[in-house]
């Protein structure tokens, strides 16, 4: 996690102690609010940015607050599988692998309440910092921001109440249709991308709103019903041409204290003591490899990858390193046993024989099915939270994202395309691809292969028309799903969001 950010933290809580700037009182004309605040704060950029810090902490929900195991479980690379008794939650898990899930679902529920908690915290941040010219970079990444949550719930719920006030804000704000919080967020971005400034990974700069307008226009077929791809890839070349380089090591974007990466944009930041949420390596190994990373903490033997994943990979792409396989063995390189599998040695397989795995299969099938997720590095000692951060937006996809370009539009250039996959699978050491390869299909596997394991696998199969498919233990199902429903308390407190 970058150290300037843990200390703007540490910074802010003291500011907000001392000023109760974010009081649960909204009333934006409060005699302390405008009197003391707006007289004294900000007198500086510093200050300005130190504001901005309640917008970005919402961003810490996206790993275990719904909206990764809701882009990732829901498709068909990642599982969490019920393991006799463990894993079961209510079903939670499997509806989300079969699609089968309803307007009370914890994550569908989550999802939707941590987004609107990002734009009220842009919209508190944006009215109080004003239009003084040391608050102009902070208003700017606000604006992007908000833009940034916006784009998460078009993405993930279509049609979505679009508000840009906080004092005024309405109460039971009415439902905008997609394709004008498209439009509205594009032009709020373009207004004030001249505006941005500093290169940090943990908060948004000019590359930042290039990489979200990419992505807007990648998926404006989806979003308004009309292809954008020049325009998504006049934003890519922006960021290829940028400061940014892959890592000749695939997986050196995610190691611990990533921060520091030449491929990665924007990230979530995480630290294992100051700025937890990260803790996909205790849901997905065994409780036995606690050995084999030394580690402080407990691991739950919960995610683990389809098969199809597994088969993703030749056997010299680097990147299969990020999935655990085989012989379980400690830090000293002892064979891992299971007692309670019989003392049984832990061997983890790439066949998970069932979604739900009852008492009908062996110990062994319940308890080492499935290869485990080690694409983000765990660290000897590791503690109940990583310190990597999460990439967001990382250079990898967006040349992805020019190639895809290429492959769509009408006099796309398939050696473009090339040129752009092969950067990528030549520095995985994978086989690189001739002419024949370069189709759509191949390049959907090519982001699997990529992409995984970073929240982008159910946004993917959507726009290439696959989400709604079968594969292994989900049926097909109908493009209605390609949406989450707004939560049933959120339908009961404002009846304007039916």
């Amino acid at each position: 996690m970058n150290e300037n950010y843990k200390q703007m933290k540490i910074k802010i809580f003291g500011l907000l102690a001392i000023i109760g700037m974010f009081a649960s009182c909204t009333d934006l004309s409060d005699e302390v609010y405008s009197e003391l605040l707006a007289e004294e704060y900000p007198e500086n950029e510093i200050q300005a940015q130190l504001i901005t810090n309640n917008a970005y902490s919402q961003l810490q929900s996206h790993i275990d607050g719904g909206w990764w195991f809701a882009q990732e479980i829901t498709s068909d690379l990642i599982v969490a599988p019920t393991r006799g008794s463990d894993w079961d939650d209510g079903g939670k898990w499997r509806a989300l692998h079969t699609h089968s899930w309803d307007n009370n679902h914890e994550y569908v529920n989550n999802m939707w309440r941590n987004f609107y908690n990002g734009v009220t915290e842009c919209n508190k941040a944006i009215e109080y910092l004003g239009d003084a010219e040391t608050s102009k970079n902070a208003v700017a990444q606000m604006k992007v921001l908000r833009a940034y949550y916006y784009y998460l719930l078009i993405d993930n719920y279509g049609d979505v109440p679009y508000v840009t006030s906080f004092a005024d804000a309405p109460e039971t704000p009415e439902k905008v249709s997609r394709a004008t919080v498209f439009n509205n967020i594009i032009a709020d971005i373009e207004s004030v991308i001249d505006d941005l400034e500093g290169s940090s990974t943990s908060s948004v700069n000019q590359y930042t709103a290039y990489a979200l307008l990419a992505k807007l226009y990648l998926n404006a077929e989806v979003f308004t019903g009309t292809p954008m791809w020049e325009e998504c890839e006049n934003y890519c070349d922006l960021i290829i041409a940028g400061p940014y380089s892959l890592e000749s090591n695939r997986l050196g974007a995610f190691v611990t204290e990533n921060q520091n990466s030449p491929e990665n944009i924007f990230t979530v930041p995480y630290d294992e003591d100051n700025y937890q949420g990260f803790i996909l390596h205790r849901r997905t190994l065994h409780y036995t490899n606690t050995a084999t990373f030394n580690a402080r903490t407990t691991f739950w033997n919960g995610f683990c990858a389809q098969e199809r994943l597994v088969d993703f990979f030749e056997d010299n792409d680097t990147r299969k390193a990020g999935l655990l396989l085989g012989q379980q063995f400690s830090s000293s390189g002892e064979q891992l046993f299971d007692t309670d599998a019989g003392n049984a040695p832990v061997v983890f397989t790439k066949e998970v024989p069932a979604l739900r795995m009852d008492a009908s299969f062996t110990s062994a099938q319940i308890r080492f099915s499935g290869a485990r997720m080690v694409k983000f590095e765990i660290k000897s000692g590791v503690k109940d939270n990583l310190s990597n951060d999460l990439p967001i937006f990382r250079l990898a996809d967006f040349k992805l994202m020019k190639a895809e370009c290429q492959l769509r539009k009408t006099r796309g250039n398939l050696a473009i395309a090339k040129t752009e996959i092969n950067d990528i699978r030549t520095a995985a050491g994978a086989t690189a691809w001739d002419d024949a390869d370069i189709t759509l299909d191949n390049l959907l596997d090519e982001r699997g292969r990529e992409m995984w394991c970073e929240a982008h696998r159910r946004q993917d199969l959507i726009r290439f028309g696959k989400f709604t498919e079968s594969w292994w233990e989900k049926s097909t199902d109908t493009e209605a799903n390609h949406l989450f429903p707004i939560p049933q308390w959120a339908i009961d407190s404002n009846p304007n969001l039916n």
